[in-house]
């Protein structure tokens, strides 16, 4: 059936306020209408809803088990408009966020524990991965947005510039040969050498660097993890390629030491990326205007 819904509307309400008139009332119409929009969904229904031979309104065995079902869905609707009013003021809902554990450790901790401070109700969902799989969980629709590091080239994906990071070489008190002193990256060949695995974007930079630079460096040990990279260079297995920021505390203690090369790093760039024609929810745009 192609039944208008204003007409279970109008039935809804002449059956909740007790009539015809109560219902005008409610509707803002006319008795009138709502008496001819009644006539009208019998008509289309093939049943009589209302008893009219009796003073006070009374439904019918059909309008009854109709009523039933129509208050229920009016029930869900209203349920439905509390939800959406609950998510547009931040009361519930969730924002899903994808990031390596490098970038959420040092650069988004701050954000989140701000943002479930203020919004204590919306669920936080993260999913820890390399740039390339956010990349690839934002088009699939896993993530409402990722952090990650730049650049990329994709037309259907907005990218946000939010953040600059510098990388640098550590090693530990035993490498003393390379400290005090610039030295040339070639010259870090003579060391056992500790990168990022291949799949990261950090990774895919520094060799694109290298190669631009004409510089071969070969890696001993290639990891996942900065914070493991961090901990294999301050146990002395190497010189490790790392964010500044994940190095801070062992540099500090003196259980690392900068190695300072000749040539001029590139920085690393952080980009927020959304997928172009797909609206944000509300806490995913409060989220994302934090880290604007």
């Amino acid at each position: 059936m192609d039944i208008n819904f204003e007409l279970y509307k109008i039935f809804y309400y002449t059956v909740t306020t007790g009539g015809f008139s109560n219902a005008a009332a409610k509707l803002y119409i006319t008795q009138s209408a709502v008496s001819q929009a009644i006539k009208s969904l019998e008509t289309k229904l093939g049943v009589t809803l209302f008893f009219r031979k009796t003073r006070n309104l009374k439904l019918t065995p059909e309008g009854e088990m109709l009523f039933t079902h129509i208050e229920q869905a009016y029930n869900f609707i209203k349920t439905g408009e509390r939800k959406l009013t609950e998510i547009q003021n931040l009361d519930s809902g969730e924002i899903r966020i994808g990031a390596s554990d490098t970038v959420c450790k040092y650069f988004l901790l701050p954000y989140l524990e701000k943002f479930h401070r203020l919004h204590p109700k919306v669920k936080i969902q993260f999913l820890n991965r390399t740039s390339p799989k956010i990349l690839e969980n934002l088009k699939n629709g896993a993530i409402d947005f990722g952090v990650i590091t730049l650049p990329i080239n994709d037309k259907s994906i907005i990218i946000r510039e939010i953040a600059v990071v510098t990388d640098i070489f550590v090693a530990a008190p035993k490498y003393a040969a390379l400290k005090d002193r610039r030295v040339k990256l070639a010259e870090l060949s003579d060391y056992p050498l500790l990168l990022l695995e291949k799949a990261s974007a950090t990774r895919r930079n520094f060799d694109a660097f290298l190669q631009r630079n004409q510089i071969a460096l070969v890696p001993e040990i290639e990891l996942e993890s900065v914070d493991l990279l961090v901990e294999f260079a301050r146990i002395g297995l190497g010189v490790a390629h790392v964010l500044r920021e994940s190095a801070a505390a062992p540099l500090e203690r003196g259980e690392l030491f900068e190695v300072q090369v000749e040539e001029k790093l590139p920085q690393r760039r952080l980009g927020l990326a959304t997928m172009a024609q797909v609206p944000l929810s509300k806490a995913a745009e409060v989220f994302v205007e934090m880290l604007s």
